[in-house]
């Protein structure tokens, strides 16, 4: 994997924190208050599962990184590539439009010895069907800190990320 398409998994990991809503007349069993997150950047994939929210959707919420993050998590990628959430992103739900939006993910990936931090804010996500499930619009991130060999920003595509809230 070239080290240039790498940082995109760290987004993909922030991104992975949010989850998705329903329509406030959507029917199903009683929300636990937990985030699945999956991310695919050049080609690698970053997964996690039962991360905490302090509330369900479409009330405002944050995502616990603690509980996305090992070892209190079960944040994964693969193609040697490791990721850690540096913030507890918050989201707020525009349920009558279908839309969840993020004011900040702030990632650092790692591969080998080179490591990358970056942000993205502003996040927007639509909600799929009548489900709790919401898949990213197109978001660029911002390195923040780094090696010399990181890009200055990575975008992941729109449909690359997804969360699912239960």
């Amino acid at each position: 994997m070239k080290i240039s398409t790498w940082p995109g998994a760290t987004v993909l990991a922030a991104a992975v924190l949010v989850g998705g809503a329903t329509s406030a007349t959507a029917q199903g069993p009683t929300a636990d208050q937990r985030l699945d997150g999956v991310i695919v950047v050049a080609g690698n994939t970053c997964t996690w599962t039962n991360a905490h929210t302090s509330a369900n959707p479409p009330s405002a919420l944050t995502v616990d990184r603690t509980t996305i993050n090992t070892p209190g998590g079960n944040l994964g990628c693969n193609g040697g590539i490791t990721a850690s959430l540096n913030n507890n992103p918050a989201f707020t739900f525009d349920d009558a439009a279908g839309l969840a939006r993020t004011d900040a993910i702030d990632i650092t990936g790692k591969q080998s010895f080179i490591s990358c931090r970056y942000k993205a804010t502003n996040i927007t996500w639509n909600r799929d069907g009548a489900t709790r499930k919401y898949v990213n619009q197109a978001f660029t991130a911002t390195k923040t800190s780094g090696s010399f060999l990181c890009p200055g920003s990575v975008t992941t595509a729109a449909g690359d990320a997804s969360m699912l809230f239960h």
